[in-house]
């Protein structure tokens, strides 16, 4: 019995030599140790010895027992920390390697637009107002002086939602609501999304973006709207950049103009973009009515004011190049890339 005990230490010892997993050393274990394993076997069969014999032996069988799990949980240790480091080999980073390059997104055109519209209005003083896209009638149109017959209140020109509901056709509402909860002097632009009802080409969109500009204070004369949109325009185009304004029609401004700017791209001589007058057309404006400041209360005997509009899509696609309004819609990053 103690030869068979020599030998199965020395098989299970051989056998541990050669494994190099821990599945394949769990098998010895096993193997060895197991129900039915071959140690297990022996000290089930010591039943048939004598008690001197048995006692021998089983001290013998312990013995080797002992040993056997002393070198599986060495091998165990041992495969272990082989596993361990060949995963770490496997999965090594090189620290000095570069990394991958995520691009970077960039900032759309119209946001760039309306940021450099709006960092000019406010070096000059005025502050920043908002109004809700979905209006009433009144504010987008009954508050503005616009006739019940005014062409712009067809269901052809703006989007309704019920008889009193509306998506704005402009952000001029906005002065409307300012006007009603502030009191003069009153210096403000309000930038925003606006839709009409257009079908989409090169040059219109049923969505677009406006800034409005409204200022309502003591002794405000056309001299100061002029003076504002020309140091606008030479700031946004160039220090060259000269301005005209010809007289128009607005139901909310009287008396009301259209304003031009030289061609920055020709220089007034003539060009594509300018369609060879050496003159643009980039906003409208003119002095606030009467009857728009009555909606807020305001002293017209005191007050005066002046009142602008501008395209922002517009803006952007005379100053970047841009030849179809429908580009800043279609979100190719191709396109917004070009303007990091």
């Amino acid at each position: 019995m103690q030869t068979k005990l020599t030998a199965i230490l020395q098989e299970a010892k051989e056998q541990l030599q050669s494994a190099s997993t821990i599945a394949e050393t769990e098998e010895i274990r096993v193997r060895f140790l197991g129900k039915k394993g071959k140690l297990t076997e022996i000290l089930r069969s010591m039943g048939s010895l004598d008690p001197e014999e048995r006692k021998v032996v089983g001290q013998a069988a312990n013995q080797t027992r002992s040993e056997i799990e002393a070198m599986l949980a060495g091998k165990y240790a041992a495969v272990k920390e082989a596993e361990k480091q060949q995963k770490f080999k496997a999965e090594r980073i090189d620290v000095t390697e570069p990394g991958k390059q995520r691009p970077l997104g960039t900032r759309h055109l119209i946001t760039i637009t309306i940021d450099e519209i709006t960092r000019i209005f406010m070096s000059m003083g005025y502050s920043i107002a908002e109004g809700p896209e979905i209006e009433t009638v009144y504010f987008n149109f009954d508050a503005l002086n616009a006739a019940t017959n005014h062409p712009s209140r067809d269901m052809t020109d703006t989007f309704y939602i019920d008889d009193e509901i509306l998506l704005r056709t402009q952000t001029s509402p906005v002065q409307a609501r300012t006007l009603l909860k502030q009191k003069p002097p009153i210096k403000i632009i309000s930038p925003g999304r606006c839709f009409r009802c257009d079908t989409p080409d090169a040059t219109h969109s049923p969505m677009f973006h406006q800034v409005e500009g409204l200022l309502v204070d003591e002794g405000v004369t056309m001299a100061d709207l002029k003076g504002t949109l020309d140091s606008f325009a030479k700031q946004l185009f160039g220090s060259d950049v000269k301005t005209n304004f010809r007289p128009h029609f607005f139901p909310f401004t009287e008396p009301s103009a259209e304003m031009d700017v030289s061609c920055f791209k020709c220089g007034g001589k003539g060009c594509r973009v300018c369609k060879g007058s050496g003159w643009i057309e980039i906003l409208g404006c003119g002095m606030v009515h009467p009857n728009v400041l009555d909606v807020g209360g305001v002293d017209t005997e005191k007050y005066t004011g002046f009142a602008f509009g501008m395209g922002v899509e517009r803006i952007a696609m005379l100053k970047y190049g841009v030849e179809d309004i429908r580009l800043f819609f279609e979100n190719d990053m191709r396109f917004i890339g070009q303007f990091k």
